[in-house]
């Protein structure tokens, strides 16, 4: 079978270790192979990717099981090329699942150029992204909050809903502001608080 990568790593990632399997050779012999494991801290994955730099490793594998490939992923991102496999296109045997086991059997089939890599974009869009979720995020949080005090606000028979367009506009703030201090106010003070008034 045609040798793709003369020094590749397979990695197996778990939530605290990574067990990378470092395989190297000629094409026409069997290749030999290094196995390690680290922890998943910042500072031992960057002995990681310290090893595959020493061993001048051209390219590393992982599957792409559940989030705990990601900050493998962004310590190595530079030292290495790096594939992200699809975990159903390079399922085990049954019976054959062991860490050590898992990254050889990564590597060799990295080696071979028998993995189709998933689409991983930069990491500034990726970066973009988690930014975007998490507006999208603090926006769903804000309109459920607005929500609750309105629900608090109705149950306890205080029906700004129903005078203002927007609750939580100026008029609506400075009123809800004026109920938090003096607990209630009447139609004047309602009158000299909407915003159109001042």
């Amino acid at each position: 079978m045609r040798v793709h990568h003369k020094v590749c790593c397979g990695i197996d990632v778990h939530k605290r270790s990574v067990t990378a399997c470092l395989m190297w050779g000629p094409a026409d012999q069997e290749p030999q192979s290094e196995t390690r494991r680290f922890g998943t801290m910042s500072s031992e994955l960057k002995q990681l990717a310290e090893w595959l730099k020493q061993a001048h490793c051209e390219v590393a594998v992982m599957e792409s099981t559940g989030s705990y490939w990601k900050p493998v992923w962004n310590i190595l991102e530079g030292h290495v090329r790096l594939i992200l496999a699809n975990a159903k296109h390079v399922r085990a045997l049954p019976g054959e699942k062991t860490d050590n086991k898992d990254g050889k059997r990564l590597a060799s089939l990295l080696r071979h150029g028998l993995i189709r890599p998933s689409f991983i974009p930069p990491r500034e869009i990726r970066e973009l992204r988690d930014l975007t979720r998490y507006r999208r995020k603090l926006l769903g949080n804000g309109a459920a909050e607005r929500n609750r005090i309105q629900k608090i606000l109705e149950d306890a028979n205080i029906k700004l809903g129903s005078v203002l367009t927007d609750v939580f506009g100026v008029s609506g703030q400075r009123m809800l502001h004026a109920l938090v201090e003096s607990e209630s106010i009447d139609v004047e003070q309602v009158a000299e608080l909407a915003h159109w008034s001042s």
